[in-house]
């Protein structure tokens, strides 16, 4: 009896795999991806990959950002993403219990959801005075260290946007609530690898975030707690502990094996 072939080479159709370089490259890029980005991993000129983007934008796989140009994952890969978030949360949760036992404040695992920040994953500290979202919660990118980690790995049009749609209500007497003065404290968050919200989002809270980028999700983790136990001299050990364990992650997620 004659054995079916293995997929290979032989059977390989160009149209097919170009298809797939396109979803690996909308995989690989979460925050956009350009037409000359898909002509370069399709081999095609700029006309015909435009053809393969117009297809699956119609599909609804992709769509255009319509302030920066750029291409990004659509709502026909949002069950998927559902499950993304599902595994991303499953592997983050051990972490954050080693972080939450470590500093005994509240953990946080935060993913840009639409224009603002959604708390997916939270392991509250022990503490009966503590600082903690609800999972499901959804804040402003402006005021939240979560929200200002993620937003440190856009582009400042896409920031823009974001909060030009959005607004930025102040919570707090120390509410950036300007433009300017925003950018310039996400230019500070990239510059340093944490974001800070001090007493921003709450008047009594203090909290600090690292980016999961490198994970391939707009998501970042963070420690929050009163500001009272975490003061700004504490920040830099909280920000290596998360960087460390931001690194960790980034190889389990990507298959890696963490060195010890």
């Amino acid at each position: 009896m004659e054995q079916p072939e293995q997929p290979g080479t032989v059977y390989s159709i160009r149209a097919v795999q170009r298809v797939c370089n396109i979803l690996d490259l909308i995989q690989e890029n979460p925050h956009g991806f350009s037409l000359t980005q898909v002509a370069e991993v399709t081999q095609f000129p700029k006309s015909s990959a435009y053809r393969y983007l117009a297809t699956l934008e119609s599909r609804r796989y992709v769509m255009r950002d319509p302030i920066t140009g750029l291409f990004r994952i659509g709502p026909a890969f949002l069950p998927l993403q559902s499950r993304q978030v599902t595994v991303l949360a499953d592997r983050v949760r051990p972490h954050l219990i080693r972080l939450r036992d470590q500093f005994e404040e509240s953990v946080n695992l935060g993913i840009l959801n639409g224009y603002r920040v959604s708390y997916v994953e939270i392991v509250e500290s022990p503490h009966s005075v503590r600082l903690a979202a609800r999972e499901g919660d959804r804040d402003h990118l402006h005021c939240t260290a979560l929200g200002k980690a993620i937003a440190a790995t856009l582009d400042d049009d896409r920031v823009t946007m974001i909060l030009e749609t959005e607004g930025m209500p102040q919570h707090t007497p120390a509410t950036i609530t300007e433009l300017p003065e925003y950018l310039q404290d996400l230019e500070a968050t990239r510059e340093r690898g944490y974001a800070i919200d001090n007493c921003e989002n709450e008047s009594d809270g203090r909290c600090i975030a690292v980016s999961l980028a490198d994970a391939g999700m707009p998501a970042a983790i963070s420690v929050s707690a009163p500001a009272s136990r975490l003061s700004l001299d504490d920040l830099p050990d909280v920000a290596k502990a998360l960087k460390d364990t931001v690194k960790k992650l980034v190889k389990e997620i990507n298959g890696e094996r963490p060195t010890s």
